[in-house]
């Protein structure tokens, strides 16, 4: 199971250096500064959460636990959701994806409560 957690954080690692460097030399005459700093906060928080899941994977190699298998799964959903809603957002110029943020919220919310 750690050995899963740590590929799947350095996947994400490497994808969030990838997406933050297409934002810095792609995107930046093309969108607006308001939707390039959306962009630049979705890297910012994906690169948090895939430190916190690279984290959580060394911890599982001395602790292994169901929970640290349901935060992983639960970090790396939140992942996706909220950069991920973000990266829309600022591509697209289409808001409303705030649901989608108020989902990433609940669910890291649930991934603290993991370790109560």
């Amino acid at each position: 199971m750690s050995r899963i957690i740590i590929k799947t954080a350095s996947i994400f690692l490497a994808l969030a250096v990838i997406i933050g460097a297409f934002g810095a030399h792609g995107l930046k005459s093309h969108i607006s500064a308001e939707l390039l700093q959306t962009y630049k906060t979705g890297v910012e928080y994906h690169f948090y959460h895939a430190l916190g899941l690279l984290l959580l994977g060394i911890l599982a190699v001395s602790k292994p636990s169901k929970w640290i298998k349901w935060s992983a799964i639960l970090l790396s959903t939140g992942i996706v959701l909220f950069s991920g809603s973000l990266y829309l957002m600022a591509v697209t110029g289409i808001v409303g994806w705030e649901p989608l943020l108020l989902l990433e919220e609940l669910v890291l919310l649930v991934v603290g409560l993991c370790f109560l």
